[in-house]
């Protein structure tokens, strides 16, 4: 792809070189090839990046006062944004396997254009595939699932009946989506559990991307949805009637129980656990290993912007270091007490 299409698509000026440059990918300063695009945000990665082996640079606007000739630079406001939506323009994209003879496609199954069903993967009846949707080794796809176009499902993915998924969706080795959520009845008399009914749906919107191994549950009556953009780590857990908003982040070890709702734009780093039934707002930064209690609502309201909540329960990491220093302090002063 020409350096020059890669304006038009994404914006910036070309401060220096030729638009006629084929670019091939991108890669880092130290292994970056003359056909490949790094970038820079600061002063010294700037020196970096325009002493390397690149065949383009892409930098904040002011950075650097002049350029080499035969170098050729892209200022763009955002240079780590634009670098990363290059990266996707210059990706080639896999082409179209159609169905391997050992896939097993069920009746009544839709498929679109161009569409890849691997080795061995399982589609049930009635099924709809879009256009451009890549299915890989080993996948199941329930009955009268429905996936988008331009999604791509790697190896072992499993989607229970009852999911819809939209377009441009990205489902990670290891995936399970619209699984019974975790709810029971007990018997007060014996102890005994019965199941509540697991029979709602579940609902990914575009742009989403799950990680490995991670699970997200069905509705128990009405529906689980993750909505548009949001982006799961590996090994994340969403329990049955979540919402979780757009734009949202789950890092690797989040834990969401059942009907609690994320706000668009969150954060919820490493290991967060969240009771059921609570409210996330939007925006709001929970840093790793943060707990909530069930019921809670946690907004940014009064707080700076940018505020990250730490601790169980979750508060203010300015609150937490406080707390940590006075009982430091009350430690320090009491000593350790001799035994007698």
């Amino acid at each position: 792809m020409k350096l020059g299409e890669l304006i038009e698509a994404l914006g910036g000026t070309l401060a220096n070189g030729s638009p006629d440059l084929e670019l091939a990918g991108v890669n880092s300063t130290v292994r970056a090839g003359e056909r490949e695009l790094v970038f820079a945000e600061d002063e010294s990665s700037a020196a970096q990046a325009l002493q390397s082996s690149a065949g383009a640079v892409v930098l904040k606007p002011g950075l650097v006062s002049s350029y080499e000739p035969s170098r050729a630079v892209v200022e763009a406001r955002y240079p780590r944004m634009w670098f990363a939506q290059a990266a996707k323009l210059l990706k080639p994209k896999p082409a179209a396997g159609g169905v391997h003879p050992t896939a097993v496609v069920g009746e009544g199954v839709s498929l679109g254009e161009g569409i890849t069903i691997g080795p061995c993967a399982v589609v049930g009846a009635g099924a709809s595939i879009g256009a451009g949707t890549r299915i890989e080794a080993g996948a199941v796809i329930g009955e009268g699932v429905v996936i988008g176009a331009d999604c791509r499902i790697y190896p072992r993915v499993v989607i229970y009946s009852g999911t819809t998924i939209g377009d441009r969706v990205m489902l990670h080795a290891g995936a399970v989506l619209g699984a019974d959520g975790f709810g029971y009845v007990r018997d007060a008399k014996t102890g005994a559990h019965t199941q509540f009914p697991q029979q709602g749906t579940l609902v990914i919107e575009d742009d989403v991307e799950i990680g490995a191994n991670s699970t997200v549950d069905r509705g128990a009556l009405d529906e689980t949805r993750v909505r548009r953009g949001a982006k799961f780590d590996n090994l994340v857990h969403v329990a049955h009637n979540c919402d979780i908003g757009e734009d949202a982040i789950l890092v690797c070890g989040v834990g969401i129980s059942g009907s609690s709702k994320i706000g668009r734009g969150a954060v919820l780093a490493g290991q967060v656990g969240l009771g059921d039934h609570v409210t996330i707002g939007d925006g709001v930064i929970l840093g790793g290993q943060a707990g909530v209690f069930p019921g809670k609502t946690l907004t940014n309201e009064g707080l700076p912007p940018g505020t990250i909540l730490y601790g169980t329960p979750a508060r203010p990491v300015r609150q937490v270091l406080r707390e940590q220093a006075v009982l430091a302090r009350l430690a320090k002063k009491t000593g350790p007490k001799e035994s007698r």
